[in-house]
């Protein structure tokens, strides 16, 4: 059975129904996403396999999404790094940096030398809303991010993706290929091409909304806010597989 995805429309769609007769904030959803960022990337780079992770952020909803997973993976004992080459003057982006600053979390506009001393780097820059072409500086940091031998977790979409038909044929991101992917709320269809360790956070989702855009709610455990599923959607489990 082949994996259920959610096309860019519908993923904008379900964003607006779960603002509205969801009652949701965009910093609730915001914060929600960073939290499943943050325990997915424990689940492929633990701070025992290197505490230094490097969080390069986009400048829109994705990049939001960075900044929340960078306090929390403070909190987990790592020692983020934060590259956010163009920051938005939207209060509550300034009010994610604050935080951040707080935790005396260094922020850096070398991402060239802070992707050399890091051990894991978290891709927040562009997400499933993303289309056209690659502006600088993100195209050299994409290109630096796909020549990199250092793992990577790659949020809602590898950087330069199209959301529906994968990796572009030319230019930033055409071989890149993140160690592992966190699709927020369900999959994208680009997860066709995608060949890394494949993870979903969307236990936030009501029913109704779920069943209005065919989601289907995987098998989260306990009290975790992701599950790894294979490529026919069904969970990975520790021991074994479903």
């Amino acid at each position: 059975m082949a994996l259920k995805t959610l096309s860019a429309a519908n993923a904008a769609a379900l964003d607006k129904d779960l603002m509205s007769t969801g009652a949701f904030s965009l910093d609730q959803l915001m914060e929600l996403a960073g939290l499943s960022v943050s325990q997915a990337v424990y689940k492929v780079h633990p701070p025992s396999h290197g505490a230094n992770v490097l969080v390069v952020c986009g400048p829109g909803n994705n990049g939001g999404d960075g900044l929340v997973a960078a306090r929390h993976l403070f909190y987990y004992g790592y020692q983020p790094t934060v590259c956010y080459p163009k920051p938005t003057k939207n209060e509550l982006y300034q009010r994610l940096m604050t935080q951040l600053r707080n935790l005396d979390v260094p922020f850096t506009s070398d991402f060239a030398a802070a992707l050399r001393s890091t051990d894991h780097v978290v891709d927040a820059i562009f997400g499933f809303s993303f289309s056209g072409e690659v502006r600088e500086p993100f195209g050299g940091i994409i290109e630096a991010m796909e020549k990199s031998r250092v793992s990577i977790t790659a949020v809602d979409a590898p950087s330069s993706w199209n959301i529906e038909s994968g990796p572009p044929r030319e230019g930033p991101g055409k071989n890149f290929q993140p160690a592992a992917l966190i699709s927020l709320t369900a999959p994208k269809p680009l997860v066709r091409y995608f060949k890394g360790r494949h993870f979903v956070g969307g236990r936030f989702l009501p029913p109704s909304v779920a069943e209005k855009y065919g989601v289907e709610m995987p098998a989260y455990q306990g009290v975790d806010q992701v599950v790894e599923l294979d490529q026919n959607g069904h969970r990975i489990c520790i021991d074994a597989m479903e």
